[in-house]
């Protein structure tokens, strides 16, 4: 089939392949995305759809990274009204509880200061007199609950948002495109990749000046079948599932720890549509390690009782269980990995962004490795500069930092 050439191939239709889409066209380049299967058919329709900074990563020092989310966070609330929204997040401390008030108190007062101590960031201790009214919340032996704000969204449809937003700046989309390989064609005036993937069981090329590997769980595969001398980073994948559970949160958000091994779990309000529609509860999340095929990836049942006991020690009522659904995270295996043994293995992993070069200079090549959902647009900013040697000038078209997104079916 006939072959067009494009600036930049991004392999992966998830949050950061659609982000570096928009951020690429946005610069004026030539852009193409492919999808094995459906835009966030993968880990960007099954996170804890959240868009926060990261309190939790204070803890583990991550400074910089809960900066730069809640940066975007505002960017987000900014530019997608209607996809991203603030929400309030409780914190209940028990006589029990292994974080004190005072230790809470600290690392959300640090919180507001990363996210410039602004309105969105302030915090308060609720009151006594208004326990009653936090959706059920158990009070034995209830100490404080802290208030702070953090937001959330609908994961898939700020994905499919991104991508809309990046096709009207003229970045093209296929999707059930699977991806084959790709060598270099050095024979032509530039240096430039010859790639041939397969849709609706037709065989096409393309040519592109830069591939960009975003496939998430199987960025590794796709790596191998890349004619490259780069050299893929080692990596764990890491389950979380959630539950879907009947009931209502009418208050917000609650930031519960599990009594098994204190990992956070969010209590989330959640509307559901279609046959189902209504108000639920969204339940997560979990950190399994796993092995085999992505695509195959799905709820424990282990994991639905790890959630099913936090949720009981918390609330008086269990709900039942309406869906389950489990996401990969993609964590680089540290350099010194027995420092992250035990039960809380994965908690103190670095979860910055990993983007690997073929060439530190000039790359033709790079693989995105981790991320998160409310750093898509910063990562996808880091990912055109790392290239920016390799690409032709164009001049830029819009500025994502300004961009709207606006909610599409």
């Amino acid at each position: 089939m006939g072959s067009e050439h494009y600036d930049l191939v991004i392999i992966g239709g998830g949050i950061h392949g659609v982000g570096v889409a928009q951020a690429a066209a946005a610069a004026g380049y030539h852009v193409l995305v492919l999808e094995q299967g459906e835009l966030a058919s993968g880990t960007s329709s099954r996170s804890s759809k959240l868009i926060h900074g990261g309190l939790r990563y204070l803890e583990h020092g991550q400074f910089a990274l809960v900066r730069e989310c809640l940066h975007e966070r505002a960017l987000l609330l900014k530019n997608a009204p209607d996809l991203v929204r603030l929400q309030p997040f409780f914190i209940p401390v028990y006589a029990d509880s292994v974080r004190s008030s005072w230790l809470l108190r600290a690392g959300l007062t640090l919180y507001s200061l990363l996210g410039g101590a602004g309105k969105d960031t302030r915090f308060r201790r609720v009151p006594r007199r208004e326990w009653a009214a936090l959706d059920g919340l158990k009070t034995t032996g209830l100490q404080t609950v802290f208030q702070y704000q953090d937001a959330q969204t609908d994961d898939a449809a700020l994905t499919r948002a991104v991508m809309t937003s990046a096709q009207t700046l003229g970045a093209q989309l296929k999707t059930q495109a699977t991806f084959i390989a790709a060598a270099g064609l050095e024979d032509r005036r530039e240096d430039c990749w010859k790639i041939r993937y397969r849709q609706h069981e037709q065989e096409y090329t393309c040519t592109a000046r830069v591939i960009v590997n975003a496939a998430g769980p199987w960025a590794n595969e796709v790596l191998a079948r890349i004619a490259s001398t780069a050299k893929p980073v080692a990596v764990e994948l890491v389950q979380g599932t959630h539950l879907v559970l009947d009931g209502k949160l009418a208050r917000g958000i609650y930031y519960l720890q599990s009594p098994q091994d204190q990992r956070p779990i969010f209590a989330m309000p959640w509307q559901l549509g279609g046959e189902t529609a209504g108000s639920a509860i969204l339940l997560g999340t979990t950190e399994t390690r796993f092995t085999g095929n992505p695509a195959e990836v799905h709820p424990l049942p282990a994991e639905q009782e790890y959630l099913l006991e936090t949720y009981r020690c918390y609330f008086s009522e269990t709900p039942n269980i309406r869906a389950a659904f489990a996401g990969l995270r993609v964590l680089p295996v540290p350099e010194n990995q027995n420092e992250y043994k035990g039960k809380n293995q994965y908690a103190a992993r670095q979860r910055e962004t990993v983007l690997q070069t073929d060439c530190p200079g000039s790359p033709r090549l790079l693989t995105i490795y981790g991320g998160k959902l409310t750093a898509y647009r910063a990562t996808a900013e880091k990912v055109l500069h790392k290239l920016q040697n390799s690409l032709p000038d164009k001049t830029a078209l819009a500025d994502t930092r300004a961009l709207p997104l606006k909610h599409s079916p």
